[in-house]
């Protein structure tokens, strides 16, 4: 049998090799003193920040319960590695009983709620209804995504109406939309996910999904550097919003 003859392997063009080598080679551009796509300090989601721009690099949560919804946030609001706000409000009000919380570029969540609001007061005069969670979250779903390349922002809506009672929708940095029975997003989230789904449960009371927010959250900022501060919760049901906060030194788990 004749052997077979492989060519030589060249991994000069491959993207791995690149990765996996430590050394500087001398044709490589160094920009601000690193060679091009190297790790430069930033998180991949303040990566993409114009100069000068805020990010709520952030753990937002939303939990649905008979009856109403519990919404959560944590409080830092960051460029780069300085704190600029350490007790921001990350969760705006949209309509009566529907509430959003933002995480991505501060400047385009707070543009974003800013349209859907008024989109939604002037639905209610126009129609003489209270507008449902899933109007909301399809109103912000069509500015996210047809204009997702200008924008940083990954939103979860989430509220009550006599249609659907409590509910929550997780837009995402895409701007897809997705109703969720339990919805998380921002940079801690990913800390959070085998908690959460561990602990939810259907059918939680309302202080049970209090806790669970609170706990999730508290858990998510003790490991994400751009989380921390305060904890913001917002409760909706039919009858009113109740707001609470958890400040940095009460919290249910902490380093």
């Amino acid at each position: 049998a004749v052997p077979l003859r492989y060519p030589p392997l060249d991994c000069t063009g491959c993207p791995i090799m690149s990765a996996l080598s430590h050394h500087h080679r001398p044709h490589e551009p160094l920009v601000g003193g690193l060679p091009a796509g190297a790790h430069d300090g930033k998180s991949a989601e303040t990566r993409h920040l114009r100069p000068g721009e805020m990010s709520s690099g952030t753990t937002i949560i939303a939990i649905p319960f008979p009856g109403g919804v519990v919404l959560g946030a944590d409080s830092r609001v960051s460029t780069g590695t300085y704190v600029a706000n350490r007790v921001s409000d990350k969760i705006a009000q949209l309509h009566d009983r529907i509430w959003c919380c933002r995480s991505g570029s501060a400047a385009d969540t707070q543009a974003l709620t800013d349209y859907v609001k008024h989109y939604l007061s002037q639905l209610a005069v126009e129609t003489g209804r209270v507008p449902t969670v899933k109007v909301a979250a399809h109103l912000m779903r069509k500015l996210c995504y047809e204009n997702k390349d200008n924008l940083m922002a990954g939103v979860i809506i989430g509220g009550w109406d006599p249609v659907d009672g409590g509910s929550v929708y997780n837009i995402p940095l895409g701007g897809s939309c997705i109703k969720m029975p339990w919805a998380i997003g921002g940079s801690g989230s990913t800390f959070i996910y085998g908690l959460c789904d561990s602990e939810f449960k259907d059918g939680m009371s309302k202080e049970e999904t209090n806790r669970l927010v609170k706990l999730a959250l508290s858990h998510a900022m003790a490991r994400d550097g751009s989380s921390g501060g305060i904890i913001r919760t917002v409760t909706v049901t039919e009858a009113d919003n109740e707001r609470e906060y958890v400040p940095g030194d009460q919290l249910p788990f902490g380093p």
